[in-house]
């Protein structure tokens, strides 16, 4: 059974700085392109970021030059540097992976006060 757990979430000031974890069981991470998404009160989940086979990244264009993804194979660990942080990030952040179907983590909360 696939799981995906999300940690690092919390409560921070605009210009700062967070880094989310993504720690997965069940799956060998290096086979698969690993996402975080994103849903804020009252919007639609949306994507945030992808890293595929290798290092190949991917990024909305809300979040290119401030947030980075990458993965730990050895600790089957996927990661979101979050930089320079502004209240419209605020979301519940979700890691997900297609393993044959789409699988979601539980989220983490990011909350940015302005």
């Amino acid at each position: 059974q696939v799981q995906l757990v999300e940690s690092g979430g919390g409560l921070v000031q605009a210009g700062d700085s967070l880094r989310l974890s993504c720690a997965a069981s069940g799956c060998t991470i290096s086979n698969y392109a690993m996402d975080w998404f994103r849903q804020a009160p009252g919007k639609e989940r949306e994507f945030v970021a992808t890293i595929v086979s290798g290092s190949v990244t991917v990024y909305a264009d809300s979040v290119k030059g401030r947030f980075t993804i990458s993965r730990d194979n050895a600790k089957n660990t996927v990661y979101l540097q979050m930089n320079s942080l502004k209240p419209e990030d605020t979301a519940v952040y979700y890691c997900a992976a297609y393993i044959g179907q789409r699988v979601w983590g539980q989220g983490t909360q990011v909350t940015v006060s302005s």
